[in-house]
Protein backbone atom coordinates (compact mmCIF):
# COMPACT_ATOMS: atom_id res chain seq x y z
CA UNK A 1 0.00 0.00 0.00
CA UNK A 2 1.26 3.51 -0.80
CA UNK A 3 2.25 5.82 2.00
CA UNK A 4 -0.88 7.84 2.96
CA UNK A 5 1.25 10.87 3.82
CA UNK A 6 2.57 10.96 0.25
CA UNK A 7 -0.95 11.35 -1.12
CA UNK A 8 -2.09 13.86 1.50
CA UNK A 9 -2.94 17.11 -0.36
CA UNK A 10 -2.32 19.06 2.85
CA UNK A 11 1.30 17.90 2.96
CA UNK A 12 3.39 20.18 0.74
CA UNK A 13 5.91 17.37 0.21
CA UNK A 14 3.28 15.52 -1.82
CA UNK A 15 2.87 18.41 -4.30
CA UNK A 16 4.61 18.72 -7.64
CA UNK A 17 8.06 20.19 -7.02
CA UNK A 18 7.32 23.41 -8.94
CA UNK A 19 4.25 24.03 -6.74
CA UNK A 20 6.07 23.84 -3.41
CA UNK A 21 6.94 27.38 -2.23
CA UNK A 22 10.62 26.72 -1.49
CA UNK A 23 11.23 24.77 -4.68
CA UNK A 24 9.20 27.30 -6.66
CA UNK A 25 11.42 30.10 -5.35
CA UNK A 26 14.54 28.19 -6.40
CA UNK A 27 13.16 27.27 -9.82
CA UNK A 28 11.35 30.45 -10.79
CA UNK A 29 12.71 33.17 -8.49
CA UNK A 30 11.19 35.03 -5.55
CA UNK A 31 9.01 37.27 -7.74
CA UNK A 32 7.05 34.20 -8.91
CA UNK A 33 5.67 33.57 -5.41
CA UNK A 34 2.45 35.09 -4.10
CA UNK A 35 2.38 36.86 -0.73
CA UNK A 36 0.71 33.78 0.77
CA UNK A 37 3.43 31.49 -0.57
CA UNK A 38 6.14 33.70 0.90
CA UNK A 39 4.36 33.67 4.26
CA UNK A 40 4.04 29.89 3.99
CA UNK A 41 7.82 29.62 3.76
CA UNK A 42 8.06 31.61 7.00
CA UNK A 43 5.56 29.49 8.94
CA UNK A 44 7.02 26.25 7.51
CA UNK A 45 4.23 23.88 8.63
CA UNK A 46 0.46 23.81 8.57
CA UNK A 47 -2.08 21.84 10.62
CA UNK A 48 -3.48 18.33 10.34
CA UNK A 49 -6.12 19.63 7.93
CA UNK A 50 -4.39 22.59 6.28
CA UNK A 51 -1.07 22.95 4.48
CA UNK A 52 1.25 25.85 5.32
CA UNK A 53 0.06 27.55 2.13
CA UNK A 54 -3.59 27.10 3.16
CA UNK A 55 -2.86 28.62 6.58
CA UNK A 56 -1.04 31.51 4.92
CA UNK A 57 -3.88 32.06 2.44
CA UNK A 58 -6.43 32.22 5.25
CA UNK A 59 -4.24 34.70 7.11
CA UNK A 60 -3.82 36.89 4.04
CA UNK A 61 -7.57 36.73 3.40
CA UNK A 62 -8.20 38.02 6.95
CA UNK A 63 -6.31 41.23 6.07
CA UNK A 64 -7.87 41.68 2.63
CA UNK A 65 -4.79 40.17 0.97
CA UNK A 66 -2.95 43.37 1.83
CA UNK A 67 0.62 42.85 3.06
CA UNK A 68 0.65 46.36 4.55
CA UNK A 69 -2.33 45.44 6.72
CA UNK A 70 -0.56 42.26 7.79
CA UNK A 71 2.42 44.36 8.87
CA UNK A 72 0.15 46.23 11.32
CA UNK A 73 -0.81 43.06 13.18
CA UNK A 74 0.76 42.25 16.52
CA UNK A 75 1.89 38.81 17.62
CA UNK A 76 -1.38 38.36 19.52
CA UNK A 77 -3.38 39.45 16.48
CA UNK A 78 -1.63 36.91 14.26
CA UNK A 79 -2.18 34.11 16.78
CA UNK A 80 -5.93 34.45 16.24
CA UNK A 81 -5.42 32.73 12.87
CA UNK A 82 -5.81 28.96 12.77
CA UNK A 83 -2.46 27.20 12.73
CA UNK A 84 -0.47 30.22 13.94
CA UNK A 85 1.18 29.83 17.31
CA UNK A 86 3.44 32.28 19.10
CA UNK A 87 6.65 31.13 17.39
CA UNK A 88 5.15 31.43 13.90
CA UNK A 89 3.60 34.81 14.71
CA UNK A 90 6.95 36.11 15.98
CA UNK A 91 8.65 34.89 12.78
CA UNK A 92 6.14 36.77 10.62
CA UNK A 93 6.41 39.98 12.66
CA UNK A 94 10.22 39.81 12.56
CA UNK A 95 10.28 39.25 8.79
CA UNK A 96 7.94 42.17 8.10
CA UNK A 97 9.96 44.40 10.44
CA UNK A 98 13.13 43.53 8.50
CA UNK A 99 11.31 44.59 5.34
CA UNK A 100 10.41 47.88 6.95
CA UNK A 101 13.97 48.46 8.16
CA UNK A 102 15.32 47.83 4.69
CA UNK A 103 13.53 51.02 3.67
CA UNK A 104 15.55 52.85 6.33
CA UNK A 105 18.78 52.15 4.46
CA UNK A 106 19.40 55.08 2.16
CA UNK A 107 22.24 55.86 -0.18
CA UNK A 108 25.07 58.06 1.00
CA UNK A 109 23.65 60.71 -1.30
CA UNK A 110 22.24 63.61 0.71
CA UNK A 111 18.45 63.88 0.74
CA UNK A 112 17.26 67.35 -0.16
CA UNK A 113 13.78 68.46 0.81
CA UNK A 114 12.09 70.50 -1.92
CA UNK A 115 8.41 69.69 -1.39
CA UNK A 116 5.90 68.11 1.03
CA UNK A 117 6.10 64.93 -1.05
CA UNK A 118 9.83 64.74 -0.27
CA UNK A 119 8.99 64.96 3.45
CA UNK A 120 6.38 62.23 3.12
CA UNK A 121 8.80 59.93 1.27
CA UNK A 122 11.51 60.61 3.85
CA UNK A 123 9.22 59.62 6.71
CA UNK A 124 7.65 56.49 5.21
CA UNK A 125 10.23 54.10 6.73
CA UNK A 126 9.58 55.54 10.19
CA UNK A 127 5.82 56.13 10.22
CA UNK A 128 4.18 53.69 7.82
CA UNK A 129 1.88 51.17 9.56
CA UNK A 130 2.04 52.86 12.99
CA UNK A 131 -1.06 52.23 15.11
CA UNK A 132 -0.31 55.04 17.57
CA UNK A 133 0.66 58.69 17.16
CA UNK A 134 4.27 59.82 17.04
CA UNK A 135 5.83 63.25 16.59
CA UNK A 136 9.07 63.59 14.60
CA UNK A 137 11.28 66.40 13.35
CA UNK A 138 13.62 66.70 10.39
CA UNK A 139 16.67 68.87 10.95
CA UNK A 140 17.87 70.63 7.80
CA UNK A 141 21.02 72.53 6.89
CA UNK A 142 21.09 75.74 4.84
CA UNK A 143 20.70 73.77 1.60
CA UNK A 144 17.53 72.04 2.92
CA UNK A 145 19.42 68.74 3.14
CA UNK A 146 18.36 66.37 5.92
CA UNK A 147 20.95 66.32 8.68
CA UNK A 148 19.04 64.15 11.15
CA UNK A 149 15.59 62.66 11.74
CA UNK A 150 14.46 62.64 15.39
CA UNK A 151 11.44 61.14 17.15
CA UNK A 152 10.33 63.71 19.70
CA UNK A 153 7.48 61.80 21.33
CA UNK A 154 5.30 58.70 21.10
CA UNK A 155 1.73 58.64 22.35
CA UNK A 156 -1.55 56.78 22.13
CA UNK A 157 -4.03 56.13 19.37
CA UNK A 158 -5.49 59.63 19.47
CA UNK A 159 -2.62 61.93 20.37
CA UNK A 160 0.94 62.67 21.39
CA UNK A 161 2.70 65.64 22.95
CA UNK A 162 5.45 67.73 21.37
CA UNK A 163 7.59 70.02 23.52
CA UNK A 164 9.05 73.09 21.77
CA UNK A 165 12.01 73.03 24.14
CA UNK A 166 12.94 69.48 23.10
CA UNK A 167 12.50 70.30 19.42
CA UNK A 168 14.78 73.33 19.44
CA UNK A 169 17.25 71.72 21.84
CA UNK A 170 17.83 69.09 19.12
CA UNK A 171 18.00 71.79 16.43
CA UNK A 172 20.56 73.85 18.35
CA UNK A 173 22.72 70.85 19.30
CA UNK A 174 22.96 69.79 15.66
CA UNK A 175 23.37 73.34 14.33
CA UNK A 176 20.28 72.98 12.16
CA UNK A 177 19.25 75.91 9.98
CA UNK A 178 15.57 74.92 9.96
CA UNK A 179 13.19 72.20 11.10
CA UNK A 180 10.22 70.30 9.72
CA UNK A 181 7.50 68.94 11.99
CA UNK A 182 5.80 65.61 11.25
CA UNK A 183 3.17 63.67 13.15
CA UNK A 184 0.86 60.89 12.08
CA UNK A 185 -2.87 60.24 12.27
CA UNK A 186 -3.39 56.46 12.61
CA UNK A 187 -7.07 57.04 11.84
CA UNK A 188 -6.11 58.18 8.34
CA UNK A 189 -7.78 61.56 8.84
CA UNK A 190 -6.16 64.06 6.47
CA UNK A 191 -6.93 67.30 8.20
CA UNK A 192 -5.49 69.34 11.06
CA UNK A 193 -7.30 69.50 14.37
CA UNK A 194 -7.58 72.71 16.37
CA UNK A 195 -4.91 71.32 18.71
CA UNK A 196 -2.61 70.63 15.73
CA UNK A 197 -3.01 74.23 14.56
CA UNK A 198 -2.37 75.76 17.99
CA UNK A 199 0.67 73.56 18.56
CA UNK A 200 2.09 74.51 15.17
CA UNK A 201 1.56 78.23 15.81
CA UNK A 202 3.43 77.98 19.12
CA UNK A 203 6.36 76.05 17.65
CA UNK A 204 6.60 78.39 14.65
CA UNK A 205 6.66 81.38 17.02
CA UNK A 206 9.43 79.79 19.10
CA UNK A 207 11.40 79.13 15.92
CA UNK A 208 11.14 82.77 14.88
CA UNK A 209 12.52 83.88 18.25
CA UNK A 210 15.49 81.50 17.92
CA UNK A 211 16.15 82.16 14.24
CA UNK A 212 15.36 78.54 13.34
CA UNK A 213 12.33 78.61 11.03
CA UNK A 214 9.78 75.83 10.77
CA UNK A 215 9.68 74.90 7.08
CA UNK A 216 6.48 72.80 7.22
CA UNK A 217 4.32 70.62 9.44
CA UNK A 218 3.19 67.39 7.79
CA UNK A 219 0.38 65.17 8.99
CA UNK A 220 1.29 61.65 7.86
CA UNK A 221 -1.13 58.81 7.06
CA UNK A 222 -0.52 55.51 5.27
CA UNK A 223 -2.43 56.78 2.23
CA UNK A 224 -1.28 60.41 1.97
CA UNK A 225 -0.38 63.61 3.80
CA UNK A 226 -1.60 67.03 4.86
CA UNK A 227 0.88 69.91 4.54
CA UNK A 228 0.46 73.07 6.61
CA UNK A 229 2.40 74.97 3.95
CA UNK A 230 0.15 73.71 1.14
CA UNK A 231 -2.88 74.75 3.20
CA UNK A 232 -1.44 78.24 3.81
CA UNK A 233 -1.13 77.68 7.57
CA UNK A 234 2.64 78.37 7.70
Amino acid sequence: MANNEYFNPHNIRSWAEEDRPREKLLLKGKAALSDAELVAILINTGTTSLSAVDVAKEMMSSVGNNINELAKRSVKDLMKNKGIGEAKAITIVAALELGRRRKDIVDDQKRKITSPQDIYDEMKPYMMDLRHEEFWILLLNQANIVMKTVRVSSGGVTGTVADSRMIFKEAIEHLASSVILVHNHPSGQLRASLEDKHLTENIVASGHMLGIPVVDHLIFTDTGFYSFVDEGLI
